[in-house]
């Protein structure tokens, strides 16, 4: 180890927390997850106790640094966005934290739907609502539990709910701020969306927003992690972004794709552009003019896991599959929308459902599982076409540990790939973040890897990218809300395994 700086990620993700200890050449020094528990009840609730996270904070926190025998000089903290931590004047929580998994502020939403607020939202900010967004789930706290609203004192965010305990200070970043809440300046709060959503109320549960907060470790907060009072902490942006400036988004109509539980994908534009059909979210960079578009589809990962449990596959058999089954899958096509909430990038539908055209007799185990690969490829490339992708394509997530599948998005997409560099790209962009220019940026997102596109195969995915889209309009009129929804008090989990960002967010 040289003698140098170290530096400590924490990524406080929706079912696993994780920290790195990184050297001053962006090198892992060591690495460590914890699960975390989330609490399933009736109505769709799903919520997170913040005393488990912080033990398993501290847990993995201390892990990493007597693994490499070093108190880190700085401390950076990112985490799940979305959903709503409550917590009063001590960053103690006031009840368990509402998960942006959360579906009982689902009728509030469709409220909003029906009466034209999440549209005028989204004129505002560019930020399209679900249910676990942190705006319906005050106005569920409103209307249900106000009590809780009046003992807190903030209602803010994963990460800063960790930073608040950590340092006593409230604040939040400008990523976090700007869904839903945000102004489109990227700094500060909408007195539209508070008035819209029936939330001015309740503007002060709101916490600061500064461009990347920073404080000293206090004395609880050194107990927690076992390092010096004093150290410098730091707090945000959320995963999601965090994982773009790991990666090393870094111009205008650069791009990212996360291939987690949810395809995650992003462009780095130079405005904030409302018009247009209502999907996905902008979020502020904290740089002026400087917004990540962002496309997050609803499934990833989940729906070739959903594939390979009916098949009595194992993951390897992705790999295998694509090797047996030729570009085009025999014939077969999907629209791999899966998720029992339906779509919501490129397009907003939560009637969407996934359908396969073309299989017969002669259709192979392979040719199933590669028709899902390309049916998610192809649904990455809806979303970029939509979000302005011009640049570089930076990959990162569960799923670009699969070659083979790279290799499919690579065609499809008609670009090369830049995997970036592990581990842990998350916690990699929280650092960078709360140290600037104080490291070689280059050298801490150089791509492990390029995966280049066959040329070959350009023609044939271009057709096949037609046909997707023409079937993805001949379906709409087909799909219906479901009969039923999940089992009350079971919702679909993110698999810790399969992702860098649990973005299934709207995120």
């Amino acid at each position: 180890m040289s003698g140098g700086r170290t530096l400590l990620g924490v990524d406080v993700g929706t079912s696993v927390v994780k920290a790195v200890v990184f050297d001053e050449t962006g090198a892992a020094l060591a690495v460590r997850g914890r699960d975390l528990a989330l609490v399933h009840g009736p109505d769709g609730a799903v919520e997170q106790d913040l005393e488990h996270v912080l033990a398993g904070v501290s847990e993995v926190a201390r892990s990493v640094t007597a693994e490499a025998a070093t108190a880190p000089d700085l401390v950076a903290v990112t985490g799940q966005g979305d959903g709503c931590w409550l917590t009063d004047a001590d960053h103690r929580q006031v009840r368990p934290a509402m998960s942006w998994l959360d579906g009982r502020a689902s009728e509030i939403l469709r409220r909003w739907n029906r009466t034209g607020v999440t549209e005028r939202v989204y004129r505002e900010n560019g930020t399209t609502m679900f249910p676990g967004t942190a705006a319906p789930l005050l106005a569920w706290l409103d209307e249900h539990e106000p009590r809780s609203l009046d003992r807190a004192a903030t209602a803010g965010y994963c990460k800063d709910a960790v930073f608040a305990r950590l340092t006593g200070r409230r604040a939040t970043d400008p990523s976090d701020s700007s869904m839903p809440f945000g102004d489109g300046s990227g700094n500060g709060y909408s007195d539209t969306v508070l008035e819209l959503t029936g939330l001015t109320g309740r503007r002060d549960l709101l916490a600061p927003v500064s461009t990347t907060p920073g404080a000293a470790l206090h004395a609880d907060g050194a107990r927690l992690l076992g390092l010096p009072e004093g150290t410098p902490v730091s707090s945000g942006p959320f995963d999601f972004p965090a994982c773009a400036v790991g990666a090393g988004v870094r111009d205008p109509g650069d791009a990212l794709m996360i291939v987690g539980t949810t395809l995650g994908c992003m462009v780095l534009v130079d405005r904030l552009d409302t018009e247009g059909t209502p999907a996905g979210f902008h979020v502020s960079t904290g740089a002026r003019d400087r917004w990540l578009r962002a496309m997050p589809a609803m499934v990833g990962t989940a729906s070739v896991d959903w594939l390979l449990s009916v098949l009595g596959l194992d993951v390897e058999g992705v790999g295998r599959s694509l090797a047996e089954s030729a570009p085009g899958a025999g014939g077969v096509e999907v629209l791999p929308y899966l998720a029992t909430s339906g779509e919501r990038a490129p397009f907003v539908d939560p009637r969407a459902a996934g359908q396969f055209t073309g299989v017969r007799l002669t259709t192979s185990r392979g040719d199933l599982v590669r028709a899902v690969c390309e049916g998610l490829a192809y649904a990455a490339r809806h979303c970029f076409d939509a979000a302005g992708s011009s640049g570089r394509l930076l990959v990162c997530g569960g799923g670009s540990r699969s070659l083979p599948w790279l290799q499919v998005f690579s065609d499809v997409l008609g670009v090369p790939l830049e995997t970036a560099r592990a581990p842990e790209v998350g916690a990699r962009g929280a650092v960078l973040s709360a140290v600037g220019d104080g490291v070689d940026r280059a050298a801490w997102t150089a791509p492990a890897a390029t995966v280049e596109p066959d040329p070959a195969l350009r023609s044939h995915y271009d057709d096949g990218y037609g046909r997707y889209l023409a079937h993805l309009e001949a379906a709409r009129p087909l799909w219906r809300p479901l009969a039923s929804g999940p089992v009350a008090g079971r919702v679909p989990r993110p698999s810790p395994a399969t992702d860098d960002a649990e973005v299934s967010r709207g995120l």
